[in-house]
């Protein structure tokens, strides 16, 4: 770890994210998951995956 990184990581300690910051963090990582997880279980569905367009390869 470089000297940079050492010094971001004590500012973020110093001044810590607010309580509003991290829910939204939180939030975003949860709907990802989920995401994930719909996916994993439903399968992708045939209306998003896209037509190839132009020449095909030979």
């Amino acid at each position: 770890m470089n000297f940079h990184w050492m010094m971001r990581a004590k500012r973020w300690a110093q001044n810590p994210p607010s309580a509003k910051q991290v829910k939204l963090v939180l939030v975003v990582i949860a709907v990802c998951i989920a995401l994930f997880a719909y996916e994993r279980v439903m399968g992708w569905p045939d209306w998003l995956t896209p037509d190839p367009v132009g020449r095909a390869p030979r």
